[in-house]
């Protein structure tokens, strides 16, 4: 069953174009992802896949809506966890929670005990009552999952889930992940990091100035070009990966 299909999507601000003219299906219950540099169109896909943008041109499609013309139906059954920390300073953890549950009109008798769940799934307990001031930056990336799975979405966006964070902190947010994945939650996340990808993906879109050059499992890309993701990246495109 296709969660999500794309079919020329592209997306232009004035005259740059960000995305140019790419196909992508995303299986339910696999974990796809787009790897690329910075700049190379991945968030700008993914914007328009959850409706958070409009495309220039072309077709996409979320649990069989248009993103165009059912925008609220899809955003519903998506949870997103975004790159920029836009959690609110002034509350607490558990607050930040709760008052996130509101926007999809969920009872407060059901989100005290679901946010009580999730702070134990991204083992955020004993914060619950500390200020978002005085966390680190791995348990905001923490919190920032928790929020996204406050609706128990279909579809988990993920936008670089653990940039900037130290070793420790992104095997842990890894582990969050891996466990979602093992409970069916189809996951689709960006990233730069090829480590991440070959823990968390089925399938890589490896994609470079606004286009898709290759669709595939990451075993199979360095089965076939050699050596790590970095050096498929480097074979595809004659550039490392990192900018």
């Amino acid at each position: 069953m296709q969660i999500v299909t794309a079919r020329g999507l592209t997306k232009d601000y004035g005259r740059l174009r960000a995305v140019d003219n790419i196909d992508v299906e995303i299986m339910k219950g696999e974990c796809f992802g787009f790897l690329g540099p910075n700049g190379a169109g991945k968030t700008t896909a993914m914007g328009v896949i959850y409706c958070f943008m409009p495309p220039t041109s072309g077709k996409v499609m979320v649990f069989g809506m248009d993103v165009t013309e059912k925008p609220s139906l899809i955003k519903a059954k998506i949870g997103v966890m975004p790159q920029d920390d836009n959690l609110d300073p002034d509350l607490s953890v558990l607050e930040n929670l709760i008052v996130y549950a509101r926007y999809f009109d969920i009872p407060k008798k059901v989100s005290s005990s679901l946010v009580r769940e999730l702070l134990a799934f991204v083992e955020l307990e004993e914060k619950a009552d500390v200020n978002i001031r005085d966390l680190s930056g791995g348990m905001k990336r923490r919190l920032l999952l928790a929020r996204a799975l406050i609706n128990e979405p279909d579809l988990l966006i993920l936008d670089e889930p653990t940039v900037g964070l130290d070793p420790h902190s992104r095997h842990a947010v890894w582990d969050r992940m891996s466990h979602l994945k093992s409970r069916g939650t189809t996951l689709l996340l960006t990233t730069h990091y090829m480590e991440e990808a070959e823990k968390i993906c089925d399938r890589v879109a490896i994609m470079d100035t606004g286009r898709i050059i290759a669709v595939d499992s990451p075993a199979h890309l360095t089965a076939v070009h050699g050596g790590t993701l970095e050096d498929v990246y480097l074979s595809l495109t004659g550039r490392p990966l990192e900018n």
